[in-house]
């Protein structure tokens, strides 16, 4: 077989055309998401996500959640955060409070890589929900309407996926509506 100028073009598109689309995943915060990338790295161009990734740098969760995973990670936006009562994001991005900042974070982290369909055949399992431990050690219930998938909290809050299936190199994470608060 021959292989011309043209053929190289042709070849060159094809491989372009499946690689490019794996990259990047879907928009969140103005910013493209990339599979390549780990949470951290992605995170932080999310013009959505300015007070976790603040959060996590208070905390000194920033390496953990660059580390291998996998991690399941439901992200506030900063309309979460900031639906929460007056003065409670700066009083726990404060120094003194680090230990109940990491204890939120955590809260919205779970282990492993649980994608929508994973999360969906775990609720369909529990006849209607998923329990989940995060990895502060507290309890996540997975639950949901129709395609919408709600994530409720010890403390009685619910927060709902509003995007889904972020891919990243370590894992995944879901954009949620609310800041889940552990008891």
């Amino acid at each position: 077989m021959r292989f011309t100028r043209s053929t190289a073009v042709a070849v060159a598109a094809l491989v372009s055309a499946f690689a490019i689309p794996a990259l990047a995943q879907v928009m969140v915060g103005g910013a493209p998401m990339y599979s390549n990338k780990d949470i951290v790295d992605n995170a932080v161009h999310s013009k959505d996500h300015t007070t976790l990734v603040a959060a996590v740098k208070a905390a000194g969760l920033v390496q953990t959640l660059k580390g291998p995973g996998p991690f399941t990670v439901f992200a506030p936006t900063n309309a979460a955060f900031a639906a929460l009562p007056a003065g409670t994001v700066d009083n726990l991005l404060k120094p003194e409070n680090k230990a109940a900042l990491t204890k939120v974070l955590t809260y919205h982290v779970v282990a492993g890589n649980m994608d929508s369909a994973a999360l969906a055949k775990a609720i369909d399992a529990g006849k209607g929900k998923a329990t989940l431990t995060a990895v502060s050690g507290g309890t996540l219930t997975a639950t949901r309407s129709g395609s919408t998938i709600m994530v409720s909290d010890d403390s009685g809050g619910t927060a709902h996926v509003t995007i889904p299936d972020v891919v990243q190199s370590n894992g995944v994470i879901h954009v949620v509506d609310k800041v889940l608060l552990p008891k």
